[in-house]
């Protein structure tokens, strides 16, 4: 069974709608995928809708969840995902409302730096890249400056411009990722670190940070994604064999955003039916 955890739509930064991705899913056989968009839960009716009501008779599993943003102490932004949890958890819905409006703050930083080194772009300009109310994120700006003709392609703008290390880079306000595990276990859901050694993205996770986040509750690594080395992986592997954490692998599937493709790495299957367990209800939308 192929299972991916950790997927976008354009409710955030991916390009695909929600019923798009459960199209894609099902055509490229995957049995549980989840939908894990930044920040919000708002593709989660429409993904969950077109499951139900799909014509085919496929036996996909949707898990919903958020890569909910954080940052430790020192500003290292850290990504969390949360999955299965309740979406009527007030305070865990309120946190990723309040970090959605910060990423506003934060974009209108970042285009005031580019601005004043003559790279001309506007909010409004960025505003007309994303669908709707999507969550807004450096790849809208990307987009925008492809529109402008500053750039290329998005993994231009990211590796001229936008990636971690840029003097045009600018963090937002974002829990600890202490915090959010509390959080989404607090709201029944399992907390899975996303990427945590990526060094490609800029500076990753100390081993020693693990402490705390287990100590938080911390159920998952993902240790199987586009951006770890294999050195990386093996790391990480050793990691949660010792602390008894589980062991997950996703696509970070983004549409046309990214080169990553569906189901580019998966899950194994006891892997996630160990991860599901840890969850307070059985959430998982199927037919």
């Amino acid at each position: 069974m192929l299972i991916d955890l950790h997927t976008h739509t354009n409710a955030s930064d991916g390009t695909d709608t929600p019923s798009g991705l459960i199209d894609k899913a099902i055509a490229a056989g995957i049995g549980v995928l989840a939908l894990t968009d930044h920040d919000t839960t708002r593709g989660w009716q429409e993904a969950s809708s077109a499951l139900l009501n799909h014509p085919s008779k496929s036996q996909l599993q949707l898990v919903l969840g958020s890569e909910i943003s954080c940052q430790d102490e020192e500003g290292l932004s850290i990504h969390m995902l949360g999955l299965l949890f309740d979406s009527s958890h007030q305070a865990l819905i309120d946190e990723l409302d309040k970090t959605r409006e910060h990423r506003l703050f934060r974009m209108e930083k970042i285009i005031t730096r580019l601005n004043e080194a003559g790279i001309e772009i506007s909010l409004d300009e960025v505003y007309a890249m994303r669908t709707g109310d999507a969550t807004l994120g450096r790849p809208h700006l990307a987009d925008a400056l492809v529109a402008k003709g500053h750039v290329a392609s998005r993994q231009e703008a990211f590796e001229t411009f936008l990636h971690n290390k840029s003097k045009y880079y600018v963090n937002h306000y974002s829990p600890t990722p202490e915090a959010a595990i509390k959080l989404i276990k607090q709201a029944g859901g399992v907390a899975v670190i996303a990427h945590p050694f990526a060094s490609k993205r800029g500076k990753t996770l100390k081993i020693e940070a693990f402490d705390n986040l287990i100590a938080a509750g911390l159920d998952g690594i993902e240790v199987d994604h586009p951006d770890h080395s294999d050195s990386e992986k093996a790391e990480l592997v050793s990691l949660a064999i010792a602390r008894n954490l589980v062991i997950t692998g996703s696509s970070d599937y983004h549409g046309d955003g990214k080169l990553n493709r569906l189901a580019q790495f998966t899950t194994n299957p006891e892997q996630w039916a160990h991860l599901e367990s840890k969850a307070n209800e059985r959430r998982v939308v199927k037919r």
